[in-house]
C-alpha cells in the first residue's frame, strides 16, 4: 500500500495515507522527500520549497497562503497556512464540453405512489406544526409501533421546536419543510399534528404541499378535539389500514433522487469517499436519475467548478446567487465566511476551506449542473442539482429529504451516527474508521488505498444503493436514529 498520494500533478503537497514518521524517505515522480516530522493520515507535506505568501495547491487549486517560508518535507498545515476566502465576488461563466453519459436504467423494488417519485420505504409520520405538540407526538409515535409490520416499514414522530414566533422567509422555511415531508414518498401515511393557535398551522402548511394524495394524509388539531391521543391513534390506524394495501414492484433507478453530504471529514474524505460518491453520481444521473449536493458554505473555493458546469447561463446566475447569497448571510451577521473547518477536520487533515470545499465538491462527480433549488425546494430537473443548505450535517440533510431525496449518502473520516427522515448512508474515508465504528459505518471507500479502484468502489456503491432503496436497512435504521432539524435564519419572537 502507498503511504502518500499526490491528487494532481500541479500539486505542491502529498497527502499521507497512514501515520508517517519524521525522517521517512518519500520517492514521488523520481524526487525524494524526506520528512522533517511526523505525518499523522490525511496531513499534507511540502513537495518544495514554499514561499511565505505563496498560493499552496492541492486537487490543483490553491488551498490558501502559505503564512511563513515552508521548507521541502515539512508538515503543511494551520500553523503555516491561511484562507484566501473573502465575501461576495463576481464570476464569470465559462461552460465546459461534457461527453454523454447516458447508460442502461437500472431498478429497485420501492413503493409506487399516485404523486410523485416511488418511495424507498413505506413508513408512518407523525409531523407536529409546532414545537408545543413534540410530545403529543412522540407519545403517539411510541403508542402506535403495533402498528409496524406487514407493508408497514416503519412510525417515526419528527420533533421540532419551531412553527411559531417566527417571521417572513424564515417562517415560510419552516412551512415548506414541513408541507414537503407531509408529501414525501417513503412517508406512505403521513398525521399533520397541529395545535391550532400557531402561526404556522394545518391551515397555513397545505398551501406550500402542492398535488397530493389525500388518502395519505391526516390532520388534527389538539385543542379542537377532547383526547387528542384518542383522535390521534384513530387517524394513524386508519392510515395504516390503508397502508398494508402497499407493495414493493420494480422500479426504473430514473425515479431516484440521492442526497450527496459529507460531514466529520478527514484529509482522506476528498481522496476516497467523496469521489467514490462522485462515481456513483455519474452513474446514476448517467440512467437519467437524480441526485443533489447541498452544504454551500463547503463550495466555497470550489465553486466555479461547479459555475462552469452548469447546462446554461441562467443555471450559472442562479448558482452565482446560491454562494453569494449564502456569503451575504454570514457577514450580514458579522460572522466571516471562512469560520470552517472544524477541530475534527483540523484534527483529520483538512486546513482551510478551500481545502475542505475542493475535497467536498468531489461528491458531484463530473456531470453537468441540471438545476439549482432554494433552501426547502423540491426537485423537478434529473441530473445533478445544487441546493442552498447551509453545512450542519443534520440541517442539510433535512434539507435534502425535504427537497425529495429518498436516500440520503453521507461520508465521514470521524464518524457519526445520527440518521435524518430517510435512510442516511454512512460511507467512511477511511477503513480504521469502519473497522472500529461498525455499528455507524455502512460502507468503507478507505479500500480506495489498499488496491480497489474508484470505478470499483462507485460500481459497488450503486448496488448496495438499490438494495437500500429495496428496503435494506442502514445502520441508522438499525439503530433507531431518525432526526429532523429545521434551518433557522430569523428571529424569535
Amino acid at each position: 500500500m502507498n503511504q502518500f498520494v499526490k491528487i494532481h500533478p500541479a500539486d505542491m503537497v502529498a497527502v499521507s495515507l497512514e501515520p508517517i514518521s519524521a525522517g521517512t524517505v518519500l520517492e514521488i515522480e523520481g524526487d525524494s522527500i524526506t520528512l522533517l516530522s511526523d505525518l499523522p493520515m490525511g496531513h499534507k507535506a511540502a513537495l518544495r520549497d514554499i514561499k511565505k505568501g505563496e498560493s499552496v495547491i492541492k486537487y490543483g487549486f490553491p488551498i490558501g497562503e502559505a503564512t511563513e517560508d515552508i521548507p521541502k518535507g515539512a508538515h503543511v498545515h494551520t500553523h503555516n497556512l491561511k484562507t484566501l476566502l473573502t465575501g461576495a465576488q463576481e464570476y464569470t461563466y465559462h461552460p465546459v464540453t461534457f461527453l454523454c453519459n447516458k447508460r442502461p436504467c437500472e431498478t429497485f423494488m420501492g413503493y409506487p405512489r399516485k404523486v410523485g417519485h416511488p418511495g424507498a420505504r413505506n413508513e408512518l409520520w407523525i409531523l407536529p406544526t409546532v414545537g408545543c405538540v413534540n410530545d403529543v407526538a412522540e407519545a403517539l409515535a411510541k403508542e402506535a409501533q403495533k402498528l409496524v409490520g406487514g407493508s408497514i416499514d416503519g412510525v417515526y414522530a419528527f420533533p421540532h421546536p419551531y412553527g411559531c414566533s417566527q417571521l417572513g422567509d424564515d417562517q415560510d422555511n419552516t412551512r415548506r419543510v414541513l408541507a414537503n415531508l407531509a408529501t414525501h414518498p417513503n412517508a406512505g401515511g403521513v398525521l399533520v399534528l397541529g395545535l391550532g393557535c400557531e402561526n404556522s398551522g394545518i391551515s397555513e402548511i397545505l398551501p406550500f404541499m402542492g398535488e397530493y394524495d389525500t388518502e395519505r394524509v391526516r390532520f388534527l388539531k389538539t385543542q379542537d378535539c377532547e383526547d387528542e391521543m384518542e383522535a390521534g391513534m384513530q387517524l394513524l390506524e386508519e392510515l395504516a389500514h390503508r397502508m398494508q394495501q402497499d407493495t414493493r414492484v420494480s422500479c426504473p433507478a430514473d425515479e431516484l433522487v440521492i442526497g450527496l453530504k459529507c460531514g466529520g471529514s478527514d484529509g482522506l474524505s476528498g481522496i476516497t469517499a467523496n469521489p467514490t460518491i462522485g462515481i456513483f453520481s455519474d452513474l446514476l444521473t448517467g440512467m437519467g436519475g437524480s441526485t443533489i449536493l447541498t452544504e454551500v458554505p463547503e463550495m466555497f473555493g470550489a465553486e466555479t467548478i461547479l459555475m462552469d458546469r452548469c447546462q446554461n447561463e441562467e443555471l450559472f446566475e442562479k448558482t452565482v446567487r446560491l454562494i453569494n447569497d449564502f456569503k451575504d448571510y454570514f457577514e450580514s451577521s458579522n460572522m466571516p465566511v471562512y469560520e470552517n473547518p472544524s477541530p475534527g477536520n483540523k484534527a483529520g487533515g483538512i486546513t482551510t476551506l478551500e481545502d475542505k470545499s475542493l475535497g467536498c465538491t468531489q461528491k458531484s462527480g463530473s456531470a453537468p449542473v441540471h438545476g439549482v433549488l432554494r433552501y426547502a425546494e423540491k426537485q423537478t430537473a434529473s441530473g445533478l442539482n445544487l441546493l442552498s443548505a447551509p453545512g450542519n450535517d443534520l440541517v442539510a440533510s433535512t434539507a435534502l429529504a425535504a427537497s425529495g431525496c429518498q436516500i440520503v449518502l453521507f461520508s465521514t473520516g470521524r464518524g457519526t451516527p445520527f440518521g435524518c427522515p430517510v435512510p442516511t448512508v454512512k460511507i467512511s474515508s477511511n477503513t480504521p474508521l469502519a473497522e472500529k465504528k461498525k455499528n455507524w459505518i455502512d460502507f468503507d471507500a478507505g479500500r480506495l488505498v489498499s488496491g480497489m479502484t474508484l470505478q470499483q468502489l462507485g460500481r459497488e456503491l450503486m448496488d448496495y444503493v438499490l438494495r437500500v432503496a429495496s428496503g435494506e436497512e442502514t445502520r441508522n435504521e438499525k439503530n433507531g436514529y431518525h432526526s429532523i432539524s429545521i434551518f433557522k435564519q430569523g428571529i424569535t419572537l
